[in-house]
């Protein structure tokens, strides 16, 4: 089973979804935004991914500075209690499979939680290339 935490509105989420179910996978996908967090969620999918929430925040088009969660004194759980009322500040897509659960940026990462891939060559929304005809990922 595959699930992805999903962002319809962002594109590195909606090249990993694509290529979740291009490789023959009907994931279950959780609209983060619509349903929110839920602290012991965030904590499970920080610890399966190695990710401390610092690490997780989504530093850009979020409102992350405005809440002044930049300054490095800023504590974990303080981003954490963040995250939970603004569930954008949390960095995605976020992807859980059999071996294992990551934030998937850039979106190929994804592979590495595949056990099967796309046909290549394969690209992604924006054309470049991450499976080549031999149905080998590409390195950037």
């Amino acid at each position: 089973m595959v699930v992805i935490y999903h962002n319809s509105a962002c594109g590195t989420s909606r090249n990993v979804l694509k290529i979740i179910q291009d490789a023959g996978y009907q994931p279950e996908i959780i609209e983060y935004l619509d349903e929110g967090w839920t602290r012991p969620q965030l904590l499970g999918l920080f610890a399966a991914a190695n990710l401390t929430p610092r690490g997780a925040l989504r530093t850009s088009k979020s409102p992350a500075k405005e809440l002044g969660l930049l300054d490095e004194s800023v504590s974990d759980d303080t981003i954490l209690a963040a995250m939970l009322e603004h569930p954008v500040l949390v960095n995605r897509p976020i992807v859980c499979s059999e071996k294992g659960v990551k934030l998937c940026r850039p979106s190929e990462a994804v592979l590495d939680l595949l056990e099967k891939w796309p046909k290549g060559p394969y690209k992604k929304e924006d054309g470049e290339l991450i499976i080549n005809g031999m149905g080998e990922r590409v390195k950037p």
